[in-house]
């Protein structure tokens, strides 16, 4: 059974950066994608980034390309999402998602594991 445990979140201000992880407790953290996504209160969670198996492709949501980035360790069964110049529309419940083929589907029902979500909150 996949256990995903976020950390990292918190209140930052605007033009900081925050570095989330995520634990991947299942036993052949390779062979899983692995994804960020987020939600603000009142809105749909939305895709922001995602990372294939092996770490050699990745996709980025838009309004994250060129501040954001995602990255893994597959000796530590861990992805990371660092997050630079963040903005106050960046405040959200951060999740990370997890799903066993590598087709970076930016669609929140595409990936069947998920954490239990990291607070972010950026302040102007």
């Amino acid at each position: 059974q996949v256990q995903l445990a976020e950390s990292g979140g918190g209140l930052v201000q605007a033009g900081g950066s925050l570095r989330l992880s995520c634990v991947n407790s299942g036993r052949t953290f390779s062979s899983y994608a692995m994804g960020w996504f987020r939600q603000a209160p009142g809105k749909e969670r939305e895709f922001v980034a995602a990372v294939s198996g092996s770490g050699g492709s990745t996709r980025y949501a838009d309004s994250v390309k060129g501040r954001f980035t995602i990255s893994r360790d597959n000796a530590k069964n861990t992805v990371y999402l660092q997050m630079n110049s963040l903005k106050p529309e960046d405040t959200a419940v951060y999740y990370c998602a997890a799903k066993l083929n590598n087709v970076l589907t930016s669609i929140p029902s595409g990936w069947p594991y998920w954490g239990q979500g990291t607070q972010v909150t950026v302040s102007s």
